[in-house]
């Protein structure tokens, strides 16, 4: 039997496996096809991730609607869910247009300005680039957080329901699926000039893998199917805004068919790892 602090400590190697896939983005020296490949298989391990968290999302939600309609559950519960699930769409997408908003004008200095890097040496053309990958990959860190926070409320409230045996699954297949979560992250940063540094990649592991931490043990504390389509929703609309970035970083490196092949292979990549969870039953 696996007590409570067994399974806090689960949930966390559960959500930092993510550093495993990290390495990847101290790569140099990386030809232009290789770059593209290597964006559009992180891009198609967030297309798989945009696709499991809308089918749970939606599938919670229609739950609810059903309910509603038959009588066994309130209408308001169905109404809230609705809202729960578009509004956390709509929070995704229009809270990360914000956050890069921010962030591009805070991050880059004036000198950085389009103008300037049209008209520039190639030493301000590799700062852009630079601040440009390492903007893209926060992105992905808060989107892939959003979604591991729902996986691990998920894990948290299988345990409190008393189903401890898919708690346990759930953090086996969670924790394979986060390492390639990894690659994700670390996507955009592959072949720089200047390897990232090792406190960045740390942050935005935290940033992404950490959620899972935190939600399995509010998820082990307070039960609600509402939050659990809100966070999944917010996730969902997130990683729509991110995957869009990513497609267009992608293809100033390569061509269509080298960024489907790489797509194909991450969405593969993303369904395997998603398979460990369903094989158990969960």
């Amino acid at each position: 039997m696996v007590d409570y602090w067994q399974l806090v400590l689960l949930g966390a190697i559960a959500g930092f496996t993510i550093f495993l896939g990290l390495p990847i983005a101290a790569i140099k020296n990386v030809s232009a096809n290789k770059k593209g490949f290597l964006n559009a298989l992180a891009l198609g391990i967030l297309v798989f991730l945009i696709i499991d968290v809308f089918s749970h999302a939606w599938e919670s939600t229609e739950s609810a609607a059903k309910g509603a309609f038959s009588g066994s559950v309130p209408m308001s519960d169905a109404v809230l869910s609705l809202i729960a699930m578009f509004g956390g769409v709509a929070i995704g997408l229009v809270g990360l247009v914000i956050y890069e908003t921010r962030m591009h004008r805070n991050a880059v200095p004036q000198i950085l300005s389009i103008d300037n890097i049209k008209n520039g040496d190639d030493h301000l053309r590799q700062l852009f680039h630079e601040a440009n990958a390492y903007r893209l990959a926060m992105m992905i860190a808060i989107g892939i957080g959003a979604h591991n926070f729902s996986e691990g409320l998920a894990i948290g409230q299988s345990y409190v329901a008393g189903e401890v045996g898919l708690a346990i699954l759930l953090i086996i297949g969670f924790g394979a699926h986060n390492a390639t979560e990894g690659f994700g992250i670390a996507g955009p940063l592959t072949g720089l000039a200047n390897r990232p540094k090792i406190k960045f990649l740390l942050l935005v592991g935290l940033i992404g893998g950490g959620p899972t931490f935190l939600g399995t043990i509010l998820g082990s504390m307070w039960v609600s199917n509402l939050a659990f389509i809100l966070f999944l929703s917010i996730a969902g609309g997130a990683l729509i805004y991110v995957s869009l970035l990513m497609y267009n970083s992608g293809r100033r490196y390569t061509g269509n068919m080298i960024m489907m092949l790489g797509i194909l292979i991450g969405l593969c990549a993303g369904f395997m790892s998603d398979l460990i969870v369903s094989l158990g039953g969960a």
